[in-house]
């Protein structure tokens, strides 16, 4: 059997029968997420980031590296996973989210280790940062590298990685409740089992 191929724009889903929309529901997508997008981000930024500001024998290389893949991979595997769990969907989305968080942490933590200044909510650079929202790091790394900046490249990229975490720890935070509203209006997996189930045998009789 011939396995569909996107790269040649065959795109047909392998779970199209009505059975599988039944029983499985909406699930992945995730690409189109606003949290794993800039979960994401947070990850090219930052392996960008350690690359050029922290030494590979560092333990906080490897630590700000996976913390920032754990935090768009598990958006990712939620939800795939959440076809037949939604219980490890949100698991594993509060996973992202806590890695996040400990990702914003060890930014902070390289300013404070290296003498830099972390930027305070309300001051002028601050406010530019946040509202960058860049989509790439091209993007990002042009804004830290602004040569009219008046603060170091270092102190720029440590605070916009800070706040990127910061706002797809945010992002996450939200999906995580809509996750929760969405299994309380709808179930899980196990339910739709057996609505299933019922709706079958209702229709043999």
């Amino acid at each position: 059997m011939n396995k569909p191929n996107r790269q040649n724009g065959d795109d047909k889903r392998a779970l199209s029968s009505a059975s599988a929309e039944r029983l499985y529901g909406a699930h992945g997508g995730f690409r189109k997420l606003k949290a794993f997008q800039v979960a994401e981000l947070c990850y090219d930024y930052t392996c960008r980031f350690c690359e050029r500001y922290v030494p590979v024998k560092d333990r906080h290389f490897d630590q700000m590296v996976q913390a920032a893949r754990s935090g768009y991979q598990n958006i990712g595997e939620g939800s795939e996973d959440s076809a037949t769990s939604k219980k490890l969907e949100m698991n594993l989305t509060n996973v992202a989210k806590s890695s996040l968080g400990e990702l914003e942490r060890d930014y902070q933590k390289h300013l404070k280790r290296r003498k830099l200044r972390l930027w305070k909510l309300g001051e002028p650079a601050f406010e530019e940062a946040r509202a960058l929202r860049p989509e790439t790091v091209e993007q990002a790394a042009k804004w830290v590298n602004d040569l009219d900046a008046k603060q170091p490249a270092e102190e720029r990229a440590a605070n916009l990685g800070a706040i990127l975490a910061a706002q797809a720890h945010w992002l996450t935070e939200r999906l995580l409740d809509r996750q929760a509203q969405n299994f309380e209006a709808g179930g899980g997996f196990s339910e739709r089992l057996y609505k299933a189930r019922t709706n079958g045998r209702n229709g043999r009789n």
